[in-house]
């Protein structure tokens, strides 16, 4: 089979071809350097108008400024931070990413843990669902014993 015919017979069972693979994998780029470099503004206009971000532990996010601000929340207790994808699936129109987070909290205390994120893009590449899988009372855990041993 030729390399058009295999990438035809892909969209037809609801695929990507290879330009949306390559769309969707700069889009996993800029994703990741914007959350590592706190450019949230940057990650934010990555999801489409009504683009929905999915976390442990609240409410669903809608909407570039929504997410924005969630990110800005959610990573501000983390002034080190490094989110590393350890592998990428992209199928479809949907990617997995195994992700390996690394950060310190101001006091230093030291927070590592794996995740999963699972993107959905649409046609035009922007990320229209984005959910992300963690042991959320772990990192609870992990939470309140760094803040524990903080000086008071």
């Amino acid at each position: 089979m030729r390399p058009d015919e295999e990438r035809t017979q892909a969209e037809r069972r609801g695929g990507a071809g290879d330009e949306d693979e390559t769309r969707i994998r700069r889009a996993l780029e800029a994703y990741f350097s914007g959350i590592n470099k706190e450019r949230y503004g940057d990650v934010a206009s990555l999801f489409a108008e009504h683009g929905e971000l999915v976390a442990p532990g609240i409410d669903p996010r809608v909407g570039p400024a929504a997410i924005e601000s969630y990110f800005a929340a959610a990573l501000r207790l983390y002034p080190n931070h490094l989110d590393q994808p350890t592998r990428v699936i992209v199928a479809g129109r949907t990617a997995t990413v195994e992700i390996h987070f690394t950060g310190a909290l101001a006091s230093g205390a030291p927070i590592e843990f794996d995740a999963v994120d699972v993107f959905d893009f649409d046609a035009a590449g922007e990320i229209v669902r984005l959910s992300s899988w963690y042991d959320s009372h772990a990192v609870r855990a992990m939470l309140k014993a760094a803040r524990d041993q903080s000086p008071r």
